[in-house]
């Protein structure tokens, strides 16, 4: 049997209130370990060489040393270094400034907790250019049209069901899941089916409470 670690993860923001209130939302993840915190980007980076996380979650706006010098300081010290930017700002060219800097990805403060450990699970699986909320002038943003079957599909794979699950759900083969499933990560050009999660957060095709279920 394949025994997969959990993600290690440092979370790093000025604010008190809202780092604690983040690395509770992580600890109720069963494949999430919080092993570091920081209040400030200075601290961050000599508390990463001796945790050396799989994603550092960052603030972009912080005092002493702003998000993205953090994340520029992390790589140089590792080049591999997943760092993703978490903001206020919903500035599509913060976000393009956190992602030349070689941020994986960028979580605006008004996504959801689900939206948030989507990101942090792709920004771990390798993933780039992950966008999650509402960002202010993004080119990037357009309208996915997708089938009333797609959109139950992906309902469901937002609450971690696996293909056996759905299949039985909308009573379907499993064959007809996959399609659908490949189907979905061809328009919201995700390389899989986690990361169709978070395109589909950054997009709106789904909203905070997850759907029932029954």
């Amino acid at each position: 049997m394949t025994i997969h670690r959990r993600i290690s993860v440092m979370v790093v923001d000025d604010h008190p209130a809202l780092r604690q209130g983040i690395i509770r939302m992580l600890r109720f993840e069963p494949d999430i370990d919080v092993v570091a915190e920081a209040t400030h980007g200075r601290q961050a980076v000599a508390l990463w060489p001796n945790h050396r996380p799989d994603v550092t979650l960052v603030d972009l706006m912080m005092p002493l040393m702003d998000g993205v010098e953090t994340l520029e300081r992390i790589r140089r010290i590792d080049p591999r270094a997943r760092v993703l930017i978490f903001s206020s700002s919903e500035s599509a060219a913060d976000a393009a400034r956190a992602e030349q800097a070689g941020a994986c990805g960028y979580v605006t403060k008004e996504a959801d907790a689900a939206a948030i450990v989507a990101a942090i699970r792709e920004a771990r699986a390798g993933g780039r250019h992950i966008r999650c909320g509402r960002l202010v002038g993004d080119p990037a943003a357009k309208i996915v049209p997708l089938t009333p079957r797609e959109a139950d599909v992906l309902a469901l794979l937002r609450t971690g069901a696996s293909n056996a699950d759905i299949g039985r759900r909308l009573s379907i083969s499993g064959v007809t899941v996959k399609t659908h499933i490949r189907g979905l990560m061809a328009k919201l050009d995700a390389p899989d089916r986690t990361a169709v999660v978070a395109r589909a957060f950054d997009l709106g095709l789904l909203k905070a409470a997850p759907p029932e279920r029954r």
